[in-house]
Parts: structure tokens; sequence; C-alpha cells
């Protein structure tokens, strides 16, 4: 599979203890590269990792929660010409589950915004979550 960029966003609200967030976000993809930045009343925590190893975490936990049927909906759903952006429920995360949700309204936290970028959306989708049927 060629390069992958995997980018996440998520808003730490001032309400929130970053490290929880930042263990979510570690819950779901492993060690990643953190930033923070200044974003409305608390802050945005930015995570990247690059290559096929920052979405094995991912991957195992599709499979552990047999979930791939739903997380290949999403994953098309979110899909664009180089890349797939889809959304995670913070909390469900720091339990170390997945769970996807809307954009917004959905989390009172608000959601972990995904967006993986490479050259062929549709193979790494098709490697990340192949039909159960």
């Amino acid at each position: 599979m060629d390069e992958v960029d995997v980018h996440v966003e998520v808003e730490v609200n001032p309400t929130e203890d970053p490290e929880k967030v930042r263990k979510a976000v570690e819950n779901i993809f492993g060690s990643v590269e953190f930033e923070v930045k200044t974003h409305g009343r608390g802050s945005l925590l930015i995570a990247k990792s690059k290559g096929i190893d920052g979405l094995t975490k991912l991957y195992n936990l599709l499979r552990r929660e047999r979930i791939r049927d739903a997380a290949r909906g999403v994953l098309f759903d979110g899909l664009e010409e180089k890349s797939t952006v889809f959304y995670l429920n913070k909390q469900v995360a720091y339990a170390g589950r997945i769970s996807f949700s809307k954009p917004v309204a959905e989390s009172p936290l608000g959601p972990i915004k995904v967006q993986i970028r490479c050259d062929n959306p549709r193979e790494l989708i098709e490697w990340l979550a192949p039909k159960t049927t």
C-alpha cells in the first residue's frame, strides 16, 4: 500500500483532562505525535502518524469488536478523492472501544475527527474493513 497519512483532531474542552483525551486517541491509534493548539475556550489536540502502522490498532479493534461492516459503511461515506474522513465517540475511545459518531451534536464533548489520506483510499478501506459476508 502507498504512503498513508493519519490526521486526528479532537477538541479538549475546559472541563476535560487533556491527558484523558490524549489517552482516548492513543487507545485507537497507538503512539502518535501530538501537537496542541489553542482553540476557542479549550484547545485542539492534533495527532499525526505516517504509514500503515498508525492504523494497526484500529485494524485490530475493528476485528475484535466485529464491526467491520459498519466501519466499511462509515469509511465509504466519508470517501473523497484521496482520503476518507470519519468521527469517533471520545468517551468510548477512552474506554478502548470504537463507536462511530456524527461530526456534531451526537457526543456532548465533541467527537474525534479522523482523516486518512492516501493515493488509493478504496484499497485502504478494503484492507481496514473488508466485507464479512
